[in-house]
């Protein structure tokens, strides 16, 4: 039963961090070998229960253990187009996404991007995904395999695209259904993995397809879903153009049932009133990726008006057309993006809000919570080592905060992965 003793960053069930100065995590494999939570709280509270009789602890002077980060949505294919100069999302897709893609279809640059992917996870502090793949299958093999390997939660799937994409990553409508079956039958639900049916947006996939997919969401009520929608004006008028008889971009999906609990939808920008109440209804998700949508001039996600709608969401990095792997510049930007929103208020998301979306808050988004992102009993105990004194300035300004908000806030602004010392996996 392994014990922890450092400084310690939960979270309540409303999104309020729990702190402890001087904390004690107490670990414990469950009947299949994962680590979770047994205890978390007070060092003086809790160590005469758990750290008597010669126990082992594991000391982290100078430490904070905090939740393992969750990414909603990234693209792994993506990580070498990172940094890619575009005039916007349609031109990067066509100059940079679609070429690089269409290498995945060699098995082994699949197996090496794979490694180098999740290796980048880790390093950044993020414990769980829900990641895109490429229209090959074997994408999808050589990810799944790789996060098995290091025991991490992913979910991942084949991306669907049969229509208006270049030959090297356009699918055959009926060849790709097949084979998004039989890859849930192979990976969903194997130790800690998730399948996500994929359509990659709509504009690439015709009517059968996207019919398809939903056939396979209501036979498969326990997968996830997942896509794009709203993220760039060219975008929308081209969704809309393709299909006039949906009221929306938004509600294409739904009138191909590819809208229930469990999908996540990247982007969410350009909503309106009825798309905001349509996401609440159906327990969807929207994936907040604020570097992406800095980096490409897509626009601003809402926060003030999906929290008065009621719809979940967390953040994401969106890797290859976000900026960065590290949740650091993640939340930075949520924070650019929500001083935006609220311009005439002058204010933006609190620190704790901000880590709350891109742990808790995005695992409950993810249909996770209880399950990852929290240190709190019962949960899969994935965590980082954070050392607020890794770098120069981070130590000096770390040392002189004077409360809670002061000190995440600090991290998030001068924080990359020279701040996660260690990653643990349950």
């Amino acid at each position: 039963m392994p014990l922890y003793r450092s400084s310690l960053l939960r979270f309540a069930p409303n999104g309020q961090a729990l702190y402890e100065e001087d904390g004690l995590l107490v670990t414990a494999p469950d009947a299949n070998g994962v680590q979770r939570v047994v205890a978390a709280g007070n060092w003086s509270a809790l160590s005469p229960q758990y750290a008597g009789n010669g126990a082992e602890v594991t000391h982290l002077p100078g430490r904070i253990l905090a939740p393992g980060f969750v990414d909603l949505h990234i693209h792994y294919p993506q990580t070498d187009v990172i940094g890619s100069p575009a005039d916007g999302l349609l031109p990067w897709l066509e100059n940079y996404t679609f070429p690089h893609e269409s290498r995945f279809s060699d098995d082994g640059y699949a197996r090496e991007v794979a490694t180098f992917f999740v290796d980048e996870l880790l390093r950044n502090g993020v414990t769980t995904a829900v990641t895109f793949c490429t229209s090959h299958p074997g994408s999808v093999d050589a990810l799944m395999a790789e996060a098995q390997a290091r025991c991490m939660r992913i979910i991942a799937g084949k991306v669907l695209q049969d229509r208006h994409s270049p030959d090297g990553v356009r699918d055959q409508t009926e060849q790709s259904l097949i084979d998004t079956e039989t890859l849930i039958h192979r990976w969903h639900g194997v130790d800690r993995l998730g399948y996500a049916i994929t359509p990659r947006f709509a504009p690439t996939s015709t009517d059968a397809q996207l019919r398809g997919a939903g056939e396979l969401a209501a036979k498969y009520p326990g997968v996830w879903i997942q896509s794009h929608v709203a993220e760039n004006h060219d975008e929308i008028r081209w969704a809309r153009e393709l299909f006039p008889a949906s009221r929306s971009y938004l509600s294409i999906y739904d009138d191909f049932g590819l809208m229930r609990e469990c999908s996540i939808y990247a982007h969410c920008i350009h909503f309106d009133a009825e798309d905001r109440a349509l996401m609440r209804d159906r327990g969807v998700a929207a994936a907040v990726c604020p570097t992406s949508n800095l980096f490409l001039s897509s626009g601003h996600f809402d926060f003030q008006l999906a929290d008065a709608a009621g719809f979940q969401y967390g953040l994401a990095s969106d890797v290859g057309g976000g900026t960065s792997f590290s949740p650091f510049h993640t939340m930075l930007a949520a924070y650019y993006v929500g001083r935006e929103g609220h311009a005439k208020q002058g204010q933006s998301l609190s620190p704790q809000a901000l880590w709350w979306q891109h742990t808790a808050g995005a695992a409950r988004a993810a249909g996770l919570d209880g399950v990852v992102g929290n240190l709190q009993p019962g949960c899969e105990a994935d965590f980082v080592v954070l050392n607020p004194k890794a770098t120069p300035l981070a130590a000096r300004r770390t040392a002189q905060a004077r409360n809670l908000d002061e000190l995440l806030f600090a991290m998030i602004v001068l924080g990359d992965d020279r701040l996660i010392e260690r990653t643990v996996i349950a």
